[in-house]
């Protein structure tokens, strides 16, 4: 597609701009001291409502799922949106039941809460699974598909893309961890509403002919009535993708569950809010964020049903959108799909670093030094942990994910085989006291080898129908394995009977408010 000067101005400007913005947040303050382990990677647990919400779905929203659900628009229709509008409804629950346990407990990472109320056995198994997880998996997509959509849109060599957006996102979010991320993020995701907005608004009045966007978005409908269903039947081409109910009753809430509330790249976050009240109100704003994403990714897809009918592959849609896009507003768009980039890989470092630091270094490495210089230990450790990921990352991405996207789509699928278990495991330690450390593992363990068992034997099981009847199996394994073992008391020192749930008037008001709009939504489109 290539860039104007003017474009390559308007991005010039936003890494100048962003890349300052996290350096002066990060700045140490005067008579504060050295940074410690809590205010690199949690922030000084003193994050602010609005920064959490729009860290949230920074850290959510890369380039793989900007090019990636606008393929599915094109492919399968506002359907595809179920991911993004059932997210909205996931986030209240975990702001209101999940949140207010973890954040009494003073929980900093998840396999830290899984060793206080199971043991250290867990905490060991998922820690090095998170690890293998977002070092070769997700971090490694994000920057490989960050750097086609580069290369697509601005004609830059690819391998070049590749290293200068991971050496970008460390270096972004080095001095500072998590305060540098999510500080700066309010600003990434303004620039990606915005920048999607106007995709939006373009390809909407293109096909309106000049009439306006209602005009451009009514003959849409007309014109691909087919793409504007939220549930599928069976018979549906794209049925095994999104197994109609399931998408409201079955397992793609196993799959939020797991994403939202027991994911440290995601929920770290809210762990760093400067309260319980302050980390609802994020995910409150992460809600409403959630509901205009679809307009943002998923309808230019669909616009391109009528502008672009002949397209070779669907995720060509959205960079094929793009040239709509006049010198100036192209700059604009395509720095909004840089800041996804960064900032989603800015989040999986940190994080990496953060479970690297607190639940591997520090837990197997017997630390002499006093208490201040323990801290700064531990900081220099996740720093350097944060380079070697994004190295180790870029090195690895082409390879793993490059040479063969059948074997990626694999990995992912494989990953999805442990969501049902995770979900078990947090669920019943947060809610059940007699949940044990045998029932989780055996969770685990039934996750997986139910899973494989699925994709052997019934292989026309939709995926999300194999998550939701493998949860329940594993589910029961875990209560009954848990019931026939010996309670270990002296393992669980999660408090849970002083936690309050209520929630504040202004919390209540907007989950009400998200819910009522989802209603509106389906009963519209379903």
């Amino acid at each position: 597609m290539g860039l104007a000067t003017i474009d390559i101005s308007v991005v010039v400007i936003y890494a100048i701009g962003i890349f300052g913005l996290a350096q002066w947040v990060s700045r140490d303050k005067a008579g504060a001291g050295p940074k410690n382990s809590t205010d690199y990677f949690l922030a000084s647990k003193n994050l602010p409502w609005w920064a959490i919400g729009a860290s949230l779905i920074a850290a959510n929203i890369s380039a793989e799922q900007i090019v990636g659900m606008s393929g599915s628009g094109y492919a399968i229709g506002l359907a595809i949106a179920s991911y993004e509008w059932m997210a909205a409804a996931t986030l209240l629950i975990v702001g209101k039941f999940f949140l207010p346990i973890f954040l009494r407990n003073e929980i900093y990472t998840m396999p830290q809460f899984l060793e206080r109320r199971y043991g250290n056995g867990i905490r060991t198994l998922m820690a090095i699974f998170w690890l293998v997880l977002y070092v070769f998996v997700n971090l490694t997509s994000i920057i490989w598909l960050g750097s086609v959509a580069v290369m697509k849109v601005a004609g830059v060599n690819q391998d070049v893309a590749l290293v200068a957006l991971g050496v970008f996102a460390l270096l972004y979010q080095l001095r500072g961890g998590l305060k540098a991320v999510a500080l700066t993020d309010i600003v990434q995701v303004t620039l990606l509403v915005l920048g999607g907005l106007v995709i939006a608004v373009l390809t909407l009045g293109e096909i309106g002919g000049g009439a306006g966007v209602i005009a451009g978005f009514s003959r849409l409908v007309e014109r691909a009535p087919d793409h504007f269903h939220m549930i599928l039947q069976k018979g549906d081409p794209h049925y095994m993708d999104l197994p109609g109910l399931s998408v409201l009753v079955g397992g793609m809430w196993i799959a939020n569950l797991s994403y939202w509330g027991f994911n440290q790249y995601i929920i770290q976050r809210a762990l760093a809010a400067k309260s319980v009240d302050e980390a609802q109100r994020g995910m409150l704003f992460a809600a409403f964020l959630k509901l205009i994403m679809p307009i943002i990714i998923v309808l230019p897809g669909i616009a391109a049903v009528v502008l672009a009918p002949d397209l070779a592959k669907p995720d060509e849609a959205y960079p094929t959108m793009m040239r709509l896009l006049p010198p100036g507003l192209l700059g604009l768009v395509f720095a909004a799909l840089v800041a996804a980039i960064i900032a989603s890989t800015a989040s999986k470092i940190n994080s990496i670093a953060t479970i690297f630091t607190l639940d591997v270094w520090a837990k197997f490495r017997r630390m002499e030094e006093p208490g201040e210089r323990r801290e700064r230990h531990l900081v220099l450790v996740g720093r350097v942990a944060a380079a070697i990921a994004i190295l180790i990352a870029i090195l690895t991405a082409r390879p793993l994910v490059g040479s063969s996207e059948q074997a990626f789509q694999f990995i992912q699928e494989f990953t999805g085989f442990f969501t049902p278990g995770i979900t078990v495991i947090f669920l019943l330690g947060l809610f059940w006291r007699r949940a044990n450390e045998p029932g989780a593992i055996t969770a685990a363990v039934a996750s997986v080898a139910l899973s494989w068992g699925f994709k052997l034997w019934a292989p026309g099981v939709p995926f999300l129908d194999r998550m939701g009847l493998v949860f329940l199996a594993a589910l029961a394994l875990a209560v009954a394995v848990s019931l026939v073992t010996p309670a270990r008391r002296d393992k669980d020192s999660i408090a849970t009977g002083d936690v309050r749930y209520a929630t504040s008037t202004g919390f209540n008001a907007g989950a009400i408010a998200v819910i009522l709009v989802l209603c509106v939504l389906y009963a519209v489109f379903w």
